[in-house]
């Protein structure tokens, strides 16, 4: 069996696939950055021109435009989750948990509008991109919502079969509600924060009382109660 030896070709190999992601990662930091100075219809020589590197150089690292657009959503949909999943998974009341999971998604459109619009606009690239990464967000995010409505339901000793189809949908609404606003702007976002929870409340509120279920969506989880076991396990 061959031995790699210590600087032999396949740590020179390692070094070098090394130093072509993080060059790759500071050049999306730089077109983010040339987002948001510029807007979503930004063009390459702007891109360059804040990495401080001529087009060619970026071209090396990234395939064409629409390599550079993928690499750009992720790093958006990395931003996303970063501030979305903690809210998801954290804890307190019912409806300050709902409140904190808006917040957070908007919130995060709200501090990058550009980044926002250039990855849902798709006007960057040059060819039809195989991955949709605002689809991608959506799966990501509803299925960790599916997830924390099918253990409640289940908790409470109700049906979980819709929670997949409640998350989606509510996914859709919130993102719906966020892409009208970040274009009007006729509200403060805590305004617009407050109305989806409410909506969600009382539509979450329904499904429970359907079950015989009650709960007073400010008061924290009484001891002993389905959820408040469930959030126990899971922190166990």
């Amino acid at each position: 069996m061959a031995r790699t030896v210590k600087g032999g070709p396949d740590a020179r190999r390692e070094r070098w696939k090394g130093h072509r992601e993080a060059r790759r990662a500071e050049f999306v930091e730089a077109t983010i950055r040339a987002i948001a100075e510029h807007g979503p219809d930004v063009g390459m020589d702007e891109i360059a021109a804040a990495a401080g590197v001529s087009k060619p150089v970026l071209y090396r690292h990234f395939a064409d435009k629409s390599d550079l657009y993928l690499a750009v959503g992720r790093r958006g949909t990395e931003l996303l989750m970063d501030q979305v999943v903690p809210a998801i998974t954290g804890g307190g009341p019912i409806r300050a948990r709902i409140r904190g999971i808006v917040d957070a998604y908007l919130g995060v459109i709200e501090q990058n509008p550009n980044l926002y619009r250039f990855v849902v606009r798709k006007s960057f690239t040059d060819r039809p991109v195989e991955q949709d990464v605002v689809h991608e967000d959506k799966q990501l995010i509803a299925a960790a919502l599916a997830r924390l409505l099918g253990d409640h339901l289940r908790a409470y000793g109700m049906d979980s079969g819709g929670a997949e189809p409640w998350a989606h949908a509510l996914v859709g609404m919130v993102q719906n509600a966020g892409d009208w606003w970040l274009d009007r702007q006729s509200m403060t976002r805590a305004s617009l924060s407050d109305y989806l929870t409410t909506i969600i409340w009382h539509a979450v509120d329904g499904l429970l009382r359907s079950g015989g279920v009650t709960l007073d969506p400010d008061a924290p989880l009484a001891a002993g109660s389905p959820a408040l076991r469930l959030v126990d396990a899971e922190e166990a």
